[in-house]
C-alpha cells in the first residue's frame, strides 16, 4: 500500500491525503509541488530518481489505510544538493 506522508520533506508544508500538491519518488519520498520545481528540479535527493504526482486516496479508504504517522522532515542542504543536481538534472528520470 502507498505510504502517504503529510509533510513536505523540505518546507514542511502540509500534504494531506487529498492534497493535489503532493509529489513522490519511487521510493515514496514526498515533497511538495512548488519544492520539487524550484528547489529539487525534479532529482530526489534521497535517490537522484524523478517525481510524480502523488494519487489522491478516496476518503471511504482512509480509515481502513490511514495516511502514515511517520514525519520526515529534512530540508535539503543546497551545498550538498548542487552535486546530485549537477548530475542528474538534465537526465529524464528513466535513464538514471
Amino acid at each position: 500500500m502507498l505510504e502517504l506522508r503529510t509533510i513536505c520533506e523540505n518546507c514542511g508544508k502540509k500534504l494531506p491525503p487529498d492534497s493535489e500538491e503532493a509529489m513522490i519518488c519511487t521510493f515514496e519520498c514526498t515533497f511538495c509541488k512548488d519544492c520539487v520545481e524550484k528547489v529539487l528540479e525534479n532529482v530526489c535527493p534521497n535517490c537522484n530518481g524523478g517525481f510524480e504526482k502523488r494519487p489522491v486516496r478516496p476518503r471511504s479508504f482512509l480509515e481502513k489505510y490511514p495516511v502514515s504517522e511517520k514525519v520526515i522532515f529534512k530540508p535539503v542542504d543546497p551545498e550538498k544538493f548542487k552535486f546530485i543536481l549537477e548530475k542528474y538534472r538534465d537526465i529524464k528520470p528513466s535513464e538514471r
